[in-house]
């Protein structure tokens, strides 16, 4: 399998070299754009329970109290056939978003730069957040503020190699060559994974494979009507040789009341299997949470409110007592409260 990915390798990359030489005979004088942009947000999280320090097993808005989540810096520099991205993050987010680097490189969430071989052909190689996931890292691209399971243990980044290839004006292709899933300053192993999407319209199909790993994903959502939306996710990882893996299922109904305020919920099912996640210690173990958001909108701020109720089949949260503050024992359920403010500039 190695050897396969090792030639696979080399297909591609002499594939981009002969055309990034056929095409730079067409470059033209460039209009090139330069932009910043990005967000801060913070959060206040409250149990509905005595221990305050239990969060759900997701990344992000785990915090008690009041609490910090990034400040999120995106430079981009565009131009007619190429340019690039540098996005960085600060802050406990931002921390948990790039959680397998090292020094410096542990505050870069995306760095890349693309080519546009044609008008229907983009190239881009570098560290890019995933392509797999309905929901997304920055706070400002997602309807809830937390975050689900399937996004916590699906991949967030890759380092690699990516084609965008636009088919026709409903259907998309993407074919990736890449590091391990979230192995993003580099590859010392020589060890690869191959990435793929298949979109039609507003439905995506994604796959990804490599040491022993394999994931399937759909990724959609349907306009019921003007104000009400239907977002669906649903994704199915395993390790080879039944060495475990995960499969969810996750319902993102949104409803626009008024132009300043949206009412949606997430409504998750996953599944974990021979402890893949480290979250239940349990060979076999469910979750399903409930969250209901509400957004108001002022500007380039939005207020985000949120109940959500985590109930897994293993009691995997801790009880307080009120008192002495001491352990008293486990159960499967957990409520909380978050109110978060995100800015975007």
């Amino acid at each position: 399998m190695n050897k396969i990915y090792k030639l696979l390798k080399v297909i591609i990359c002499s594939i981009l070299l002969l055309s990034s030489f056929s095409y730079s005979q067409e470059l033209t004088k460039e209009k090139k754009i330069f932009q910043i942009s990005g967000s801060v947000d913070t959060y206040m999280r409250y149990n509905f329970a005595e221990n305050q320090n239990q969060a759900p097993g997701t990344f992000f808005a785990n915090g008690a109290g009041f609490s910090l989540g990034m400040f999120n810096i995106i430079t981009s520099y565009n131009g007619e056939k190429s340019g690039f991205v540098s996005d960085l993050v600060f802050g406990p987010r931002g921390i948990e978003s790039v959680f397998n680097s090292r020094g410096s490189s542990s505050i870069v969430n995306q760095l890349y730069i693309y080519y546009n071989l044609t008008d229907k052909v983009k190239i881009t190689m570098g560290n890019f957040n995933s392509f797999l996931g309905y929901e997304k890292i920055s706070p400002i691209l997602n309807f809830n503020y937390s975050t689900s399971y399937m996004f916590t243990f699906g991949p967030l980044s890759h380092t690699g190699l990516k084609a965008d290839l636009s088919l026709s004006e409903d259907i998309s292709l993407l074919v990736s060559l890449l590091n391990p899933s979230d192995v993003t300053d580099s590859n010392p192993n020589d060890t690869y994974m191959f990435g793929s999407q298949f979109g039609i319209k507003d439905h995506f199909f994604n796959y990804l494979t490599g040491q022993g790993y394999n994931q399937i994903e759909y990724i959609g959502g349907i306009d019921i009507s003007d104000s009400f939306f239907l977002g669906i996710n649903a994704t199915s990882a395993s390790l080879s040789n039944d060495r475990g893996g995960f499969s969810g299922i996750a319902l993102y109904p949104q409803i626009k009341l008024l132009d300043s305020f949206e009412l949606g919920s997430r409504l998750e099912l996953f599944s974990d299997k021979k402890d893949f996640t480290g979250v239940f210690g349990a060979n076999e173990a469910d979750n399903i949470s409930i969250t209901i958001t509400g957004n108001f909108t002022s500007d380039n701020m939005i207020v985000k409110s949120e109940i959500r109720v985590d109930n897994a089949s293993e009691e995997i949260f801790g009880k307080i007592d009120p008192i002495n503050r001491s352990l008293t024992g486990r159960t499967k359920s957990l409520a909380s409260f978050i109110i978060a403010a995100i800015y975007s500039f």
